[in-house]
């Protein structure tokens, strides 16, 4: 299977690049997505946070309080660590799964949108090809209405 990487930083037109994509029949593996449903109760890595972080991280009904997780591992690199430790491997492997569902019921290439492919390691090495999405900061300004 072909596999395409599409990455950029932040309001960079990526998400548009893959709405784009999408809309024209191209399969979309999109890690933003995946990195939600890994943390959503009773998953692997929600039980491992729980574990790892105690419940001040999580809600009253048991999903996972984003900003107070925010608050700690942004001030923590440590803990960001551990959290990258718990969900990276969670996020790849979801996204290996669906590359090879999407395989088997025929698909011949696939794009995987992957906000920091180069900087999470490994996944990299699995793409054919990388697409960097940019935006200069005039063409924001204009896009955006600033």
């Amino acid at each position: 299977m072909f596999l395409v990487g599409l990455t950029g930083g932040i309001a960079s037109g990526k998400s548009s690049v893959s709405a784009l994509l999408r809309n024209m029949g191209i399969e979309i593996i999109d890690a933003d997505i995946i990195a939600r449903e890994v943390v959503e109760p009773g998953k692997r890595a929600w039980r491992k946070i729980r574990e790892e972080f105690g419940d001040s991280v999580f809600h009253s009904d048991g999903t996972l309080n984003r900003s107070a997780l925010g608050q700690v591992v942004f001030s923590q690199q440590e803990k960001r660590k551990v959290l990258n430790s718990i969900t990276h491997p969670e996020v790849f492997k979801s996204m290996f799964f669906k590359a090879a569902k999407l395989f088997f019921s025929g698909h011949q290439f696939a794009v995987l949108d992957v906000p920091l492919l180069y900087e999470s390691g490994n996944l990299c090495k699995y793409v054919h090809k990388t697409v960097v999405v940019t935006c200069s900061r005039q063409a924001h300004l204009v896009i955006f209405g600033f």
